[in-house]
């Protein structure tokens, strides 16, 4: 079943807006706590997908067993497009849909990784933090390339790691999942740490560069919009 999607009434609509909710919420991201153990539990992926010209956004939560890597429950939600593509700001566009799929779980998702960043962000406050501040959930984030930020490159193992830098600090760290393939970008969202962060990620990547949680994700938000836009029943 596909929720529909409802955009808060008081939403953003303009950069400048955006940018003072990222001001206000920032300051409430908890670093300080290592999260759950990986491995244990349940681990839940986010992700979305958009079709700009029905202006319609899909969202899918999938919640993984951490230990098995089996999928337990799954929802998706589709709506329409919260907020133009501003780069920095992505999360404005996302998150009602994403609220919306966790909401529709059936049971409680865990830790949630996202396909993009958290901490490693211009503003230190990317989708994974956003989400986790609006939740209360341990989020990570777990992203394709590195945004704006350095590193060197990590060793050729998997398992080996590179600070991601904004001059010296450290926001994150790019981490080979796979021998000799492109490292991800692991960041910490609100209440885990970067070295359970790292090692969450590479225990969700047994066989692929991405985690599961993301794979699994990905593939249902893009269904969820297929039929969505495909069988043009999709109302607001």
């Amino acid at each position: 079943m596909t929720t529909t999607v409802r955009i808060p009434d008081d939403w953003p609509a303009t950069e400048d807006q955006a940018r003072a909710v990222q001001d206000e919420l920032r300051g409430r991201v908890v670093l300080g706590e290592p999260g759950p153990p990986p491995g244990t539990g349940h681990v839940t992926g986010v992700d979305v997908a958009y079709d700009d010209d029905h202006d319609l956004v899909a969202a899918a939560a999938v919640v993984l067993d951490a230990g098995t890597l089996e999928v337990v429950a799954e929802a998706t939600a589709v709506g329409r497009i919260s907020f133009p593509y501003v780069p920095g700001l992505l999360a404005f566009r996302e998150i009602p849909a994403v609220l919306a799929a966790l909401g529709a779980l059936p049971r409680p998702p865990g830790l949630v990784v996202c396909d993009g960043y958290g901490l490693a962000h211009p503003r230190r406050f990317g989708l994974a933090s956003h989400l986790g501040v609006l939740t209360g959930l341990p989020t990570i984030g777990v992203a394709k390339n590195p945004f704006t930020f350095t590193h060197e490159p990590p060793a050729a193992p998997r398992g080996s790691s590179a600070p991601l830098l904004a001059g010296a600090e450290e926001v994150g760290r790019a981490l080979r999942t796979r021998d000799g393939v492109k490292p991800v970008y692991v960041s910490v969202g609100h209440r885990v740490s970067l070295d359970n962060a790292c090692a969450h990620t590479l225990a969700l990547t047994p066989a692929h560069r991405q985690p599961e949680t993301t794979r699994r994700a990905d593939a249902l938000c893009r269904r969820a919009l297929a039929e969505a836009t495909g069988a043009g029943e999709y109302v607001a």
